[in-house]
């Protein structure tokens, strides 16, 4: 689901990047050059299930993945390595070459847009709000983490940072971690009262943890979150090129086929909000 680039100064020294720092790894026109001739693809992403996650071979899966990979397989090509990194080194990834797409589920926000290039939206999702089983502080909005003083768990880099700021949660009671892994177990240790990341990746924990549960109700800060393919900066080639693939993708009996098994469902497909919107925030 669903994460600002990184951190404090670090997000800082990523927005001050020269096109220096990301031309020498792909200049536009030579990944559709490559997809068309079938060459290999590389796709990077972090362990965030059901978004974008290695199997036990190291094998792509999430549905973000399942998307890329048919919308690959319809421009050209079959093969596809994967690079799976932390949720902060995706974009510095893209930068450096490391990987051709980011198909992580990145959320289409502002901030990146500045340093990426996204596809049109592959879907709308909420954030979820992850608790100790029985909900013992009765949280069921980030308001109330703020009201109650509360620690306050997220990924470093989620989106999920800039809603509780803005909500006014304290600085000091924002514990930012690693990934998805680090939130479930600062929850179930008691280092922070509450956690947030994307719905099903929270869900998952929930349904397969008896130690934690989803806040129910729960109000989330932010409705909606777009996730879409990044790419480099130069790449709006590409970028027009994925999107007009998408175009007669998304809702079709193909996409709901792949997208199924992970929990993806039509109650989840775009609602029209353009990219262009998106980066305008």
């Amino acid at each position: 689901m669903r994460r600002a680039i990184l951190k404090g100064a670090v997000a800082l020294g990523i927005a001050a990047l020269t096109v220096g720092s990301w031309a020498g790894s792909a200049s536009a026109g030579d990944l559709l050059d490559k997809i068309k001739a079938g060459e290999t693809i590389r796709v990077g992403f972090s362990n965030e299930v059901p978004w974008a996650y290695p199997g036990d071979n190291n094998e792509p899966l999430g549905f973000v993945n399942a998307i890329t990979i048919d919308i690959l397989k319809k421009m050209g090509t079959t093969k596809i390595e994967p690079v799976v990194t932390e949720w902060g080194s995706l974009i510095p990834g893209l930068q450096a070459g490391r990987f051709d797409i980011i198909t992580g589920g990145m959320y289409i926000l502002p901030e990146r847009c500045r340093n990426a290039l996204f596809t049109e939206p592959l879907g709308t999702f909420a954030d979820a709000l992850l608790v100790p089983t029985g909900n013992p502080e009765d949280l069921h909005s980030f308001d109330d983490v703020r009201d109650k003083e509360l620690m306050f768990v997220t990924g470093a880099g989620y989106n999920t940072v800039k809603n509780a700021k803005n909500v006014g949660i304290a600085d000091d009671k924002i514990m930012q971690v690693a990934g998805p892994a680090e939130i479930l177990q600062a929850v179930k240790a008691g280092r922070a009262a509450a956690g947030s990341g994307t719905y099903f990746t929270m869900k998952e924990f929930a349904d397969k943890d008896e130690a934690v549960e989803l806040a129910d109700p729960f109000t989330p800060p932010v409705i909606d979150g777009y996730p879409g393919l990044a790419f480099l900066p130069n790449q709006q080639e590409e970028v027009d090129a994925f999107n007009a693939a998408l175009k007669e993708y998304v809702g079709s009996e193909e996409m709901m086929k792949s997208v199924e098994p992970y929990g993806y469902s039509k109650a989840n497909l775009p609602d029209g909000t353009p990219t262009a919107e998106l980066c305008k925030g």
